[in-house]
């Protein structure tokens, strides 16, 4: 394999990160702050650190003889909202719409978001909607906004979620988790909602069935290799369910509750059986 002895590095964008993350990094790899710095023949993991310009990464990641974890394609396959059409068959995720075919959605409750971004702690007036006429007016108001502007609206059916409490603006506590993947290895796990009353409680705690989803998403995501390093968020519905709300790409997703030590210790064992050869981790390093 062509990776095979490459070796893993960090691209890491401090500015954007709580200190201790970076520390905590910086004890496990090697970790650059510019990718002028990049070494020759590795494998760059960003943090924080691929936008705006994903695609320039990439080149210049392959000028000196390196790779960005995720390609350009399985990027924006997490980023353009590609992976609700690939996984739809599934029925893993709730049902959603863009711009193109929103008419032929129901009339219901929805969720309005951009396919990267949303404004959820504007969640009353920027994020639900008690009807199309006002997923309409929620998409106009997204369309305009500086984080939001450029990304294709969706519209997703908006499905009741186990709430604990209830944030500023009706912002919805719920049970939630974060995890990160890459491949199908699970690199750690951590509750969504950081800044929820009991959140250090519901931490300790991830419900088996959170993982054994997660984990059949991982599997096919990883089957597929539509994409490498990847952040699964699940939320238990108000019935039980364990449903997917949302992908993101790992690279600029926050640590939620998970301890950064942890993060950085087991991202480092998952690289390092990559090396060795494991063939059951062939597809982390495409």
């Amino acid at each position: 394999m062509p990776n095979q002895h490459k070796t893993p590095v960090i691209l890491f964008r401090a500015s954007l990160a709580e200190e201790d993350e970076f520390e905590a990094c910086q004890q496990h790899f090697e970790t650059y702050q510019y990718r002028s710095q990049i070494p020759e023949n590795s494998v760059v993991i960003g943090r924080y650190s691929v936008l705006p310009y994903y695609k320039e990464l990439v080149e210049d990641c392959a000028a000196v003889g390196s790779t960005l974890i995720n390609s350009l394609k399985q990027h924006l396959w997490i980023a353009d909202f590609h992976w609700y059409n690939s996984l739809q068959e599934f029925n893993w995720t709730p049902k959603s719409w863009t711009d193109v075919d929103f008419c032929d959605a129901p009339e219901g409750n929805f969720v309005v978001k951009g396919a990267t971004n949303s404004k959820k702690q504007d969640w009353n007036t920027k994020m639900f909607a008690a009807s199309k006429r006002d997923a309409l007016d929620i998409a106009g108001e997204l369309s305009n906004d500086g984080l939001i502007h450029g990304q294709d609206i969706i519209y997703r059916e908006y499905v009741p979620l186990q709430t604990f409490e209830i944030g500023i603006n009706g912002l919805p506590f719920t049970n939630e988790y974060r995890f990160f993947y890459l491949g199908n290895h699970l690199v750690s796990v951590g509750y969504y909602w950081s800044i929820a009353e009991k959140a250090e409680e519901r931490n300790a705690h991830v419900p088996e069935e959170a993982f054994t989803q997660a984990q059949e998403i991982a599997d096919e995501i990883s089957k597929q290799q539509y994409t490498t390093a990847f952040v699964l968020d699940l939320a238990q519905t108000e019935e039980g369910n364990w449903i997917l709300i949302e992908i993101n790409d790992f690279q600029m997703s926050g640590l939620s509750m998970i301890d950064p030590a942890e993060m950085y210790h087991s991202l480092n064992a998952v690289c390092a059986l990559r090396n060795l050869g494991i063939t059951e981790y062939e597809p982390l390093l495409p």
